[in-house]
């Protein structure tokens, strides 16, 4: 499966989001299996985007044929677009789909790794990091993937409220991270909470 992060900032809120039902238009492209995301809570009018494909080769097919006719309306609503894209790894919590239903607010954290310590992060990641995000009552499902180059990390949590993702925040991040050696693992990370806007959630049935 591959992961696609777009993220933006929009300079015409109202535009950008009238442009972004129509990415409605999604539902029947070969190898789409879902798109969703919203606001940054940090960054004021910044967007954070997701969307998943069976493959690459679908996403390159969609790209190359359908992409610019749904993108048109969106154009000069935003600035300043990042898009990476990830290939899966393995669920942060056993079953990930790629649905939006019940999530309130997303969680992404960028990973850029040392290259000697790529497979103890990946191993920690397994180890310490997913099954204490399995374990905290509000998350619901998680995918962590890889992007070329491949010492760039994605990590996306879904939770169902901003509650119980600040429980698990406060109780266990800094116990966990010294624990995984996470300072040893990481040259850089970057990373948001989301607040998700249900309206631009397009899904297949």
């Amino acid at each position: 499966m591959l992961v696609k992060w777009m993220r933006c900032t929009v300079v015409d809120r109202r535009g950008f989001e009238r442009a972004q039902r129509k990415w409605a238009g999604l539902l029947g492209e070969p190898g789409f299996l879902g798109q969703g995301g919203g606001w940054s809570r940090s960054r004021a009018g910044v967007a954070h985007l997701f969307g998943f494909w069976e493959s690459r080769a679908f996403y390159d097919s969609f790209m190359a044929r359908s992409h610019d006719r749904l993108h048109a309306s969106q154009v000069g609503t935003y600035q300043d677009m990042q898009v990476r894209l990830f290939e899966y790894r393995f669920d942060v919590k056993v079953g990930f789909e790629p649905t939006f239903l019940g999530t309130d607010l997303l969680r992404v954290a960028h990973c850029t790794v040392r290259h000697d310590r790529m497979d103890h992060f990946v191993l920690m990641q397994e180890k310490v990091w997913n099954p204490a995000m399995a374990g905290s009552p509000g998350m619901l499902r998680g995918v962590f993937a890889q992007a070329q180059p491949e010492d760039e990390f994605l990590v996306l949590s879904m939770w169902n409220s901003t509650a119980e993702h600040g429980k698990y925040r406060a109780e266990r991040v800094e116990r966990l991270a010294l624990r995984a050696q996470t300072g040893a693992d990481l040259a850089a990370i970057a990373g948001d909470v989301i607040d998700l806007e249900p309206s631009w959630t397009v899904m297949t049935p």
